[in-house]
């Protein structure tokens, strides 16, 4: 294979979460791997200055669409039209389709990976008319490609359920992980001061408020936990569409000046909160992958998460594992890590043996390998054909 061409047309910078973590990363360990392949990026305007300056940059040809990808409905008629039009004229050996939707008519070989099905088991979290969208494209978009990409063995499993997919069809890669150099921490004193934490243990959690994310029962646990000690809660991520009942929920259980909603934090101020926190809770019901406990291990954060979906997969023995649908489990998963200074001491121990096991050169060789089985089953069907 000589050009790859690439779907980015849903990246975002700075909207899109996880899947332009995935976007960026993986590209760049495709590049170091193959540094001879062409990459053609099909890109959103709005993405083509910080993309311009990604290290595969020199080998890629930036192809921008006509209209910007933060209007979705137009986003998703230039992937079905006018995409497929220009992987002709380009000339791509095949189209690689990073965010879970893809062209329905593409005329090269073409690879999708679905991130998640997020907007299937939780539609509440998406408006309508993208909830409707995605289930009119990504079930239709997946049978349609040659084959599909899971960030996990949970998300195959998933899409092989849930989509009907064939289980053959369907590879699980994981994703990698690797931090670019971390800023410096903002001082602790000086974030216990800004968001008035005082000097209890801290129990942090990094999450949109979104209802899969499950943050309404975590606060449920919390409140119990600190019936009886002096705790704090802290979350960290864009406000989402149930901050505010979030926070209606915190006072009406009592513990509405221990739970504190930052927000969007910079980068330094995410890394204080690390250095200052005893423990990482992550009670997400679904995800298809799971990064923030990786982070967290990296930081060497002892984790209690959910024992869902792709979370046990990637936490291994690294974690103290919850029912995250039942208050007490995950209540007692915390209780754990706060009062047992042995177990938060052998959970970063093995965090640190975790961790590093997931690496994007793995996770670009497990792509590549897709490709590959793509192209010779092509070139098969050709050879009969003949």
């Amino acid at each position: 294979m000589r050009r790859l061409g690439v779907n980015l047309l849903y990246l975002v910078p700075g909207r899109v979460g996880g899947s332009e973590i995935y976007a960026r990363n993986l590209l760049r360990a495709l590049h170091e791997l193959q540094p001879q392949l062409e990459l053609v990026a099909y890109v959103a305007p709005e993405a083509l200055d910080s993309l311009s300056r990604e290290p595969w940059a020199p080998a890629a040809t930036f192809v921008p669409a006509p209209v910007r990808s933060s209007s979705k409905p137009l986003r998703v008629a230039l992937e079905l039209t006018w995409l497929p039009a220009r992987l002709r004229r380009d000339r791509v050996d095949l189209l690689h389709s990073l965010g879970t939707t893809t062209p329905l008519l593409c005329p090269v070989p073409s690879v999708v990976t679905v991130l998640d099905l997020i907007y299937h088991h939780f539609p509440e979290t998406f408006p309508r008319a993208s909830r409707l969208g995605l289930r009119a494209l990504v079930p239709a978009g997946a049978r349609r490609a040659d084959r599909v990409i899971a960030i996990s063995h949970d998300g195959k499993r998933d899409l092989v359920q849930t989509l009907g997919l064939d289980p053959a069809k369907v590879d699980a890669v994981h994703l990698g992980f690797g931090m670019s150099q971390a800023p410096d921490p903002v001082p602790e004193a000086e974030l216990r001061e800004r968001y008035g934490l005082g000097n209890d243990p801290i129990v942090l959690t990094i999450s949109a408020a979104l209802r899969h994310k499950n943050l309404d029962r975590l606060i449920a646990a919390f409140a119990r936990v600190a019936s009886d000690r002096d705790v704090r809660l802290v979350v960290v991520g864009h406000g989402g569409r149930e901050q505010e009942a979030l926070r209606a929920a915190a006072h009406a259980r009592g513990v509405g000046d221990r739970v504190v909603f930052t927000g969007w934090a910079e980068d330094s101020v995410v890394e204080g909160l690390y250095a200052a926190a005893t423990m990482f809770a992550y009670p997400s019901l679904l995800e298809g992958f799971g990064l923030p406990i990786l982070e967290a291990m990296r930081r060497d954060v002892p984790v209690a998460c959910a024992n869902l979906s792709a979370l046990p997969e990637v936490a291994g023995d690294a974690a103290e594992l919850f029912d995250p649908h039942d208050v007490d489990a995950i209540a007692t998963a915390i209780r754990r890590l706060l009062d047992d200074n042995a177990r938060r001491a052998e959970l970063v121990e093995r965090g640190r043996r975790r961790w590093p096991e997931f690496t994007w050169e793995r996770a670009a060789n497990g792509t590549l390998d897709v490709y590959r089985r793509v192209l010779d089953s092509r070139n098969t069907a050709r050879t009969a054909a003949q």
